[in-house]
């Protein structure tokens, strides 16, 4: 008997999800974006808290910067009579420094500004009131002993309540050049809790301690220079102790400028040295400086590979001894065989127990180096020269 082949049947293909398949991909789709969102949604927030947190750190540095660059100017070449630190309160430090110049080729200023209107290079001729105080300034004219006005003017920072935000902490930092419209700095600043925006500092001598700075006490605040010049009878107490301050202490905070969940805040303290203050006091400018060390140029290479040449000499004997009136060295450089100097290559302010520079803008071929030591009259000692140079 043939047996045929049977054909089992079979069961229809499928063509698609059932209804129950479908509302479960789609539950398990939106749990994965909900997911998605939510974590771009912390991640977005996380940038938008570190953009913020960074404005605020940004607008504190920039705050404490401009005061620290300009706070080290203080007392820089001014006539012998003339007090470097002028008014110090706890929220407001007036000075003198010859800041800036718009005359050409000057350089004894600290900045060349030739677009500075003439109010802003000179020291005030006429009595001003110091911001944030009662107290004018100067009741005499400083003048430099060729007999024209003093070219050190009158640089005032201060800090005053904000009234343009609706917070009651808010400060504006302004910065003012003798009697010129006030400057604007910064704003959302905070004043330190446990600290005034300005603190300073003196040198103390103790008998069984290295020498320290130490803050004065709050009573003696403000320090006001009441002497009309110095050595007056007047130059005594705490006039004399506003000569003494050797370093300010800066302390505030900044904000990003907004309120509420959306606010930052970041504070900071720093000393700022002043290399300068004091020296009017000890400065007679009689006879020209005297500057007899020899001055030594050697071609070096620098930590870069590049060639350099390496200035050394020792100080004037009128820095510490001598008349005492040396306020700086002025440095030129001419290439070799050349009969004329130009102008200086630059200037170094006085103070140290021995003078290093490294010249690396040279390009190869000879050259020859001259110092001179300048004092506050300002006058100039002979130059010395050094050997002749050969950078490959």
């Amino acid at each position: 008997m043939n047996r045929g082949i049977r054909n089992s049947p079979t069961k229809p293909g499928r063509l698609g999800f059932t209804l129950i398949e479908l509302l479960i991909s789609i539950v398990v789709f939106g749990v994965i974006i909900a997911g998605a969102m939510g974590f771009l949604a912390s991640q977005n927030d996380a940038f938008r808290r570190g953009t913020e947190r960074m404005e605020a750190i940004q607008n504190l540095r920039y705050a404490a910067g401009m005061l620290e660059s300009d706070l080290r100017t203080l007392g820089t070449n001014l006539p012998g009579d003339q007090p470097s630190l002028v008014y110090a309160g706890d929220d407001v430090v007036a000075f003198s420094a010859d800041y800036a110049s718009n005359a050409p080729n000057d350089i004894f200023a600290v900045y060349s500004l030739p677009e500075a209107p003439s109010g802003q290079v000179m020291a005030p001729t006429s009595p001003l009131v110091i911001p944030n105080s009662t107290y004018s300034w100067p009741t005499v004219s400083y003048q430099t002993t060729a007999g024209t006005n003093s070219p050190a003017e009158l640089l005032t920072f201060f800090f005053r309540p904000d009234s343009s935000t609706t917070r009651d902490d808010d400060y504006v930092l302004f910065r003012k050049i003798n009697d010129q419209a006030p400057e604007l700095l910064a704003r959302n600043l905070l004043q330190d809790p446990n600290a005034p925006f300005f603190r300073y500092l003196i040198r103390r001598s103790f008998a069984s301690a290295n020498p320290a700075l130490d803050s004065i006490a709050d009573d003696d605040l403000p320090l006001i220079h009441l002497a009309a010049r110095h050595g007056s009878p007047a130059d005594t107490g705490r006039s004399a102790l506003a000569d003494s301050v050797r370093a300010v202490r800066v302390s505030f905070g900044a904000t990003n400028g907004l309120e509420g969940d959306y606010v930052h805040t970041s504070f900071l303290t720093r000393v700022v040295r002043l290399p300068n203050a004091g020296l009017t006091l000890i400065r007679t400018c009689g006879d020209e400086p005297i500057l007899t060390t020899g001055l030594s140029a050697v071609q070096v290479i620098t930590s870069d590979g590049r060639p350099a040449v390496e200035l050394t000499w020792s100080p004037s004997v009128d820095e510490a001894a001598g008349e005492r009136d040396v306020v700086r060295y002025v440095v030129w450089r001419r290439p070799g065989g050349s009969p004329d100097w130009g102008e200086p290559l630059l200037s170094i302010p006085a103070g140290q127990a021995s003078y290093l520079y490294e010249d690396s803008s040279v390009a190869p071929g000879t050259y020859q180096y001259a110092v001179a030591a300048q004092d506050c009259t300002p006058t100039l000692s002979s130059l010395v020269t050094s050997v002749t140079v050969l950078v490959p």
